[in-house]
């Protein structure tokens, strides 16, 4: 009886210890597409307010706002499709709509007024939601949301990002960077 109590024991503390680490093994490293993300040509999508600059025309010149369809309302020519965009892309879009019976060879150049924002989440001093800055890293991002409480994992966080209109999640490096739009959600640290 005394030599099955030790071979139960340890049978029960094997099973405690593959379903601690069972949770550690689901997680899936980040997908190529999704570092490949962060060297990509800045694409537009809901929240990003540009400045639109068509040469020569004051009235056309001024802030708009990538609606949460995905579309900037631009004078003369209406609803411009902006998601998934980059900067060139789009002005180039309004140029060749002015350019049907508007204007005879309209100039239009698009500046990024404010990024979307990024949203912190879990361990940090303030989670919220904050503005974009071109280059930004996750530490960077950590720091302005109030920096790491003292129960935080400093040194891998989870990252939510968009791209070609899929979610995807993957766990990168403090140092990594970031794009707008993302959500950092940083982990409770196991010991």
């Amino acid at each position: 009886m005394s030599v099955v109590q030790p071979k139960i024991l340890l049978a029960l503390s094997l099973a405690a210890m593959t379903a601690a680490l069972s949770g550690c093994t689901t997680y899936r490293p980040a997908p190529k597409a999704f570092n490949e993300a962060t060297i990509q040509p800045y694409t537009l999508d809901s929240g990003d307010r540009l400045r639109i600059t068509v040469f020569d025309q004051q009235s056309l010149t001024n802030t708009y706002t990538v609606d949460q369809a995905g579309y900037v309302a631009f004078p003369l020519i209406g609803q411009v499709p902006a998601r998934g965009r980059t900067l060139q892309q789009l002005s180039g879009q309004i140029a060749q709509k002015l350019q049907q019976g508007y204007l005879r060879d309209p100039d239009v150049t698009i500046d990024v007024d404010r990024y979307r924002s990024v949203f912190i989440m879990g361990e940090v001093g303030q989670p919220g939601q904050y503005a974009y800055v071109p280059g930004m890293t996750v530490q960077n991002a950590i720091a302005v949301a109030g920096g790491f409480t003292s129960r935080a994992n400093q040194r891998m966080v989870d990252v939510t990002r968009k791209i070609n209109g899929q979610v995807l999640t993957g766990r990168i490096n403090i140092s990594g960077p970031i794009i707008a739009g993302d959500t950092i959600y940083v982990r409770e640290r196991l010991f």
